[in-house]
């Protein structure tokens, strides 16, 4: 058997995420790695080739056990009218909780965007399949929202909540307060278009 097998993969993907979460892919030290995973250097070369493969390794569990569970209602095969409203509630919950994660350390995906290793092309194509999947899933929730609304109304409340979303997460670690406005904005627009307002 291999070194792997001495440690538990998840459990070291989900330590090192929360490192690149919260000091970036620069500002994250082999050390720092090291010290929250409990390997050395040379085993987590071995087992993922780099740092950057370790980190390629973070955001896809970054997608699975952070982003796609918050998405689910929507992308379930019935959503719910008020799927996309509750998504913001909860959304709204975390950023005045000044205790949370997501106020402190924003979203790692976001946070990569506005980083240096965004110019990586891997790196960008990550980050547009996360903003596609948003799209995707506020499609679903607006469709279930006002499913008589046109398609052009539809799409530019999408963009809406979609670009509110990420100004949140973009402003959550310098203005709390800018954080849960754009989210209260998201949600003063949905229910904007649920009163048939413009």
């Amino acid at each position: 058997m291999g070194r792997q097998s001495a440690f538990v993969r998840e459990d070291t993907v989900r330590s090192a995420r929360d490192v690149f979460w919260s000091e970036g892919y620069e500002g994250a030290s082999m050390a720092s790695l090291q010290r929250a995973t409990g390997l050395n250097a040379s085993s987590i070369y071995h087992a993922f080739g780099s740092k950057r493969g370790l980190f390629d390794a973070a955001i896809e569990d970054y997608l699975e056990r952070v982003v796609r569970p918050g998405l689910a209602p929507l992308c379930a095969p019935q959503v719910a009218p008020d799927a996309l409203e509750r998504y913001f509630l909860a959304a709204r919950a975390l950023f005045a909780d000044p205790s949370g994660r997501t106020l402190s350390d924003g979203c790692l995906l976001v946070n990569t965007a506005c980083s240096g290793l965004a110019r990586d092309d891997g790196i960008a194509e990550a980050v547009r399949a996360y903003r596609a999947e948003l799209l995707a899933a506020f499609t679903r929730g607006v469709q279930a929202r006002r499913p008589d609304q046109s398609p052009q109304e539809r799409a530019q409340l999408v963009e809406t909540c979609v670009a509110l979303l990420i100004s949140a997460l973009v402003m959550t670690r310098v203005d709390r307060d800018a954080a849960t406005a754009a989210i209260d904005s998201a949600l003063t627009a949905l229910q904007n278009q649920e009163q048939g307002h413009p």
